[in-house]
């Protein structure tokens, strides 16, 4: 039987584990095996790759080697040829070339090591061989964990974040675990064309008209951007939704507020789920009528899947890191974020690919963790100089990558912010300026801001 060693010029053995790291997680017996039965089967090559089976995943160079050389030869493969030999000849031409650094192993080597193919058990190997690749790579992060922890620079932010990041990468998926043929989707299409969508995977927003035009609310994967000029009331608004997610229909949901404490996030739910005017709780002088409809309402608030965290540095490492955790352990599923332009932005040339970096990576952790982010967004100046103060999409503060990243823009207006006389004071318009996928239309709202919280209009 081939041996691992016997595969290797003497100078080039594996190294040693070092004094903190261990050795390796290999399967040799199972790469000897693979790359045998490749040799018999190269039709294997194409089908474990279908599969996301990955070659760099094999430990050992010369099998690696035989691995890439069967890739490379399968389909000049003719019946009846002993393969090992073409692959012999594939090896010593790339090492002559200068391509293959290590001795490739000796004809007869080859010939012994064809014989020990194992037809129909590839998968099985293939699966060895993964399997003991991940844990490789376990140990490997846990390696680099140690020499993290043990540093005099360590940083419990950036570190701890960087860890948790490549602990996310450790299972591997292939770039087209996704990919499917028409034929395939086509009766899944003609399905979805007359079977009315549940909204069983649907966030419920709040409001009515907004669910309505939303298919059912926010849905996995959306990146939401809720944008205003200051003073409009998007903080209220972002509690409304957190409202409607989390103590209405239990949704898990994480509030980042970047600007406003707990405490003042706590009173102003209180304040919008009974009814309590906020400034008389700011004063601490709640009538009686108000504190019964408080105690009626607690108990519902207190059982909400709510997290508020007011941390004024939120940089998106410490985000992915506590969005992992919460995704784990309590199934989060809408994580809002009040605002970008608070965020700590990171290294970047100017504010403009600062801002388009944070937009970016908020999309990718709706993606990834299969939840929604709904983020606030300050807009610039542009509606305060038109004659009509209504909000533009293309009014979004310093980066068009905002628009570009977001799958929903929400444009926040008030016209008696504008003019306290006006007609539709106490309303609110929410611009669905951009719908990826969907119709854009206003939504008119109650703003009933005394109790810090904006209704439905068949609700006011």
């Amino acid at each position: 039987m081939t041996t691992d060693t016997d595969m290797w010029a003497p100078d080039q053995a594996p190294p040693a584990a070092g004094p903190l790291m261990p050795e390796r997680p290999r399967d040799v017996d199972a790469e000897r095996v693979l790359v045998a039965t490749a040799m018999q089967q190269p039709n294997i090559v194409d089908e474990l790759g279908a599969e996301g089976f990955d070659p760099a995943d094999i430990t050992t160079d010369a099998y690696r080697w035989i691995w890439w050389a069967v890739e490379e030869l399968q389909g000049a493969f003719r019946d009846g040829e002993l393969r090992q030999l073409a692959v012999h000849r594939q090896l010593e031409a790339w090492h002559a070339e200068g391509r293959m650094t290590i001795r490739p192993p000796a004809a007869e080597q080859l010939l012994a090591l064809y014989q020990e193919a194992h037809p129909g058990n590839a998968a099985w190997y293939a699966q060895r061989i993964t399997k003991k690749a991940v844990a490789a790579r376990v140990v490997a992060l846990g390696y680099d964990a140690v020499l993290k922890g043990a540093s005099p620079a360590f940083d419990e932010d950036t570190d701890v974040a960087a860890i948790q990041a490549d602990l996310d990468g450790v299972l591997r998926t292939p770039d087209d675990g996704d990919m499917a043929p028409i034929g395939d989707l086509l009766l899944d299409s003609l399905k979805r064309a007359t079977t009315p969508p549940t909204n069983d995977d649907r966030i419920p927003t709040g409001f009515m008209d907004l669910d309505a035009l939303l298919c059912g609310g926010w849905a996995p994967g959306q990146l939401v951007v809720v944008g205003a000029r200051p003073a409009m009331g998007k903080s209220t608004l972002a509690q409304d939704f957190a409202r409607g997610a989390a103590i209405k229909t239990k949704i898990p949901t994480l509030f980042e507020s970047l600007e406003m404490s707990k405490d003042e996030l706590s009173d102003r739910i209180l304040c919008a789920e009974a009814r309590i005017p906020h400034h008389h709780l700011k004063q601490g002088i709640v009538s009686d009528i108000d504190m019964a409809r408080a105690a009626k309402h607690a108990p519902d608030i207190a059982a909400a899947p709510l997290w508020i965290d007011d941390g004024a540095l939120l940089s998106l490492p410490v985000l992915r890191g506590r969005v992992r955790n919460l995704v784990r352990t309590q199934g989060l599923r809408l994580v809002i974020v009040d605002y970008l332009q608070l965020m700590q932005a990171p290294r970047a040339e100017n504010r403009q690919q600062a801002v388009a970096e944070i937009s970016r990576n908020l999309k990718l952790i709706a993606k990834d963790f299969g939840i929604t982010v709904v983020v606030l967004c300050q807009l610039n100046r542009g509606p305060e100089q038109r004659q009509e103060k209504k909000p533009l999409v293309s009014d979004l503060r310093e980066s068009g990558a905002i628009e570009q990243d977001a799958d929903i823009v929400i444009l926040l207006h008030r016209e008696d912010a504008y003019d306290r006389e006006s007609p539709r004071a106490g309303e609110a318009d929410l611009i669905v300026g951009k719908h990826r996928g969907g119709p854009t239309a206003t939504i008119t709202v109650a703003a009933q801001l005394h109790y810090a919280r904006m209704i439905d209009m068949a609700e006011a």
